[in-house]
């Protein structure tokens, strides 16, 4: 049972057999991420926020009629014939994908289908009124300052150009740069590089809105390369401003998250005296040999064995559980650099998840979407098996038991019905 199409015996094997120690909602959540979803007309509901393409596109499909289409950002599912708990998973479009989203009339609602199933009953992430505000300067804050994880988190991707892409080493599972001149295209007022001024104006007014329900901030955005620089500032001097500016202005009111390249401790600690509280550093890929092939920009510029050894590092500045790298769950097993079999990969993961978690640090992972316009996109891959994302979750709470960690702060609650952290099901697992 490890084929890549979605089907419903599929589903209810792995429920099945793992459901003791897994719930339904988490399996289902991450056979829609890694497929993808499919959309009827979405004529039954306006007041929906809509997908703000905050970094990466995370679609498979991004022709025109996709990113000129106005999709939900998220949508929560519940009920259905496995009676799930509301579960709330980041929307991928995939044209083709077995889940369709189509909207009933008679009932007045959407319903989620895997192939002609009913799966259960949709809802779309709300407009926040601040959404629809502007800045000081003229400016969208949905598009200077946008929330997802139902609102929970505010995203601010400051930078949306990286700089590994200007030399052909940008990760191959990444769209970022396509990503923004795709949405440049459809929206002339999609901005690459953000101001300090026009974030605190954002925030400010998410902070003075009745509706705001935001706990965390992350700030972040793409490489930039310190031997390059922009515009003369280094990496940590860039985003050292920004956290200075809404730390000053905000201090305490969202837990503060960032997320750049691996830094040395001494940057570092600029980050933490800025305003840092949680640190992510990507390690994307756990196998060296792998890692230089889909991360050559990382792999060349720092390497792979010092940007691991700057996660451990890290733990000295920031404290224990406050670093929390992320990883692309599923590309190891991407053509043709991958594993060939699903064991052999989570092996390899499951390596780099009990040489951190020894460490005080708890890595997360982002369940691979294989946008088209990625290098592995452009080279035909598709999503890893379900089989897979089941046996990760296993082992990923396993090793979180093993070593006695916590929960990791910034991610909202967790377990089934309660988590908001959208793009894996890692915090539904609980």
């Amino acid at each position: 049972m490890n084929g890549n199409k979605g089907c419903v015996a599929e589903l209810d094997y792995f429920i099945e057999k793992f459901g003791v120690s897994l719930n339904s909602e988490a399996i289902i959540k991450e056979d829609i991420l890694r497929q993808g979803i499919a959309f009827g007309e979405v004529s039954g509901e306006k007041n929906f926020s809509g997908k703000s393409y905050f970094i990466f596109s995370f679609n498979v499909d991004n022709d025109g009629d996709v990113i000129n289409k106005k999709y939900p950002e998220e949508i929560a599912l519940e009920n259905g014939p496995y009676n799930l708990k509301r579960t709330v998973i980041s929307v991928r479009i995939n044209k083709t994908s077995p889940y369709t989203v189509k909207y009933e009339p008679e009932s007045g609602g959407y319903k989620l289908y895997l192939e002609d199933v009913y799966m259960g009953d949709v809802s779309f992430s709300p407009e926040k009124s601040y959404m629809l505000k502007k800045t000081e300067s003229g400016k969208s804050v949905r598009d200077v300052a946008p929330t997802i994880e139902w609102g929970y988190l505010i995203y601010l991707a400051v930078f949306r150009m990286c700089q590994y892409f200007e030399n052909n080493t940008e990760c191959a599972f990444c769209d970022m740069n396509s990503n923004y001149i795709n949405q440049k295209k459809a929206n002339k007022n999609y901005s690459a590089v953000k101001s300090v001024d026009d974030i605190i104006s954002a925030l400010s007014v998410i902070e003075s809105s009745e509706d705001s329900s935001a706990g965390a901030y992350t700030l972040t955005g793409g490489s930039i390369i310190d031997e390059v620089k922009f515009k003369g500032e280094t990496e940590i001097d860039f985003y050292v401003r920004f956290l200075e500016a809404i730390e000053e202005k905000f201090k305490g009111r969202w837990l503060s998250k960032v997320v750049v390249q691996a830094h040395t401790q001494k940057n570092l600690m600029r980050l933490k005296s800025a305003g840092a509280y949680i640190y992510h550093t990507n390690f994307e890929v756990w196998d060296k040999n792998i890692f230089e092939k889909i991360c050559p920009g990382k792999s060349k510029f720092i390497g792979r064995d010092e940007w691991i050894k700057r996660i451990v590092d890290a733990v000295a500045v920031f404290g224990e559980y406050k670093v929390i790298p992320n990883f692309v769950g599923g590309v190891e097993l991407s053509k043709p650099y991958g594993f060939k079999s699903i064991d052999e990969a989570i092996n390899s993961t499951a390596e780099g998840l009990e040489f951190f978690m020894s460490q005080g640090v708890i890595p997360r992972y982002t369940t691979w979407c294989p946008e088209k316009t990625s290098k592995l996109g452009k080279l035909g891959n598709s999503s890893a098996p379900l089989e897979y994302y089941v046996k990760l979750l296993l082992k990923w709470h396993e090793l979180h038991y093993k070593y006695n960690l916590p929960i990791p702060e910034g991610y909202g609650a967790s377990g089934p019905g309660k988590a908001e952290f959208s793009v894996s099901a890692f915090m539904d697992a609980f």
